[in-house]
């Protein structure tokens, strides 16, 4: 039997406790982590998400954390190494749609609170995690990875949407933060990689959706088969993307969108 793609890696993922996270985590202990950090602010959702990958044999633990928190991150980081000895694969997925509105109207409140959750966190998971894989020997010998970060943008980190302007912005940044590191540190056998989510149906999802049939239509409208992702087809892409199998793989932003952004 092949190995799975993550056979014998420690993997972090935030934002674990639902959606393409929560997902994430799953596969990446179904191919066989040695261990999964589950990291989010709802501890009901993160524990779920444990018990599911326990259920299924694999190995978990729950950390809460605010990832907007420099010194809650790095104790995030510290845990996984602590708890595991090393950390080979993060991937960085906290994120919030944030409220909508018309450009000339948008509050500073709303604009900074979503660059927080959807950038400035990023930047502070990239920055602990990066510390702590520069210090590691590669897995596997001279030839591995000493380890791999991928973050969550969106299919609006290449494109714009009426309305979300602090949104769209956020997931503009990832994109530049994912190539820049990737450059600096792909001399120390670090990789990063994004993923860039089209309409997936998730919890985050839902509560932008609420009970409006012609806002889920119009989601679904911009999908050309007509019908959202699902979790679980972002997080093959994750998954894959953490593997030796994509050794080659770096600073790309990978559109997993159903073919959205295309047309």
């Amino acid at each position: 039997m092949a190995a799975g793609l993550a056979e014998g890696k420690v993997a972090l993922v935030t934002g674990a406790g639902s959606g393409i996270g929560r997902a994430t985590a799953e596969l990446f202990a179904a191919e066989g982590a040695a261990g999964v950090v589950v990291v989010d602010l709802n501890e009901t959702g993160g524990k779920e998400t444990v018990a599911n990958i326990e259920a299924a044999g694999g190995r978990a633990v729950f950390l809460r954390a605010d990832v907007t928190s420099e010194p809650e991150v790095a104790a995030m980081v510290k845990h996984a190494v602590d708890t595991y000895g090393r950390l080979d694969c993060a991937h960085n997925n906290a994120g919030t749609s944030g409220v909508g509105g018309a450009f000339i109207g948008f509050s500073l409140e709303e604009w900074n609170r979503v660059i927080a959750v959807n950038l400035t966190s990023v930047f502070l998971c990239m920055k602990h995690e990066l510390a702590q894989m520069t210090t590691q020997e590669p897995l596997g010998g001279a030839h591995g990875a000493r380890g791999v970060i991928v973050n969550t943008s969106s299919g609006a980190g290449v494109i714009g949407f009426p309305t979300l302007p602090h949104y769209v912005a956020s997931k503009h940044g990832v994109l530049g933060l994912t190539k820049t590191a990737a450059l600096e540190y792909a001399a120390s056998g670090i990789r990063v990689n994004a993923i860039l989510p089209g309409s997936t149906d998730t919890p985050m999802m839902r509560g932008y959706i609420g009970d409006n049939p012609a806002i889920e239509a119009a989601m679904k409208a911009t999908v050309p088969t007509g019908e959202m992702g699902r979790p679980e087809q972002l997080a093959e892409a994750v998954v894959w993307l953490c593997s030796d199998r994509a050794s080659w793989v770096n600073g790309e932003s990978m559109l997993v969108d159903g073919g959205t952004v295309s047309r």
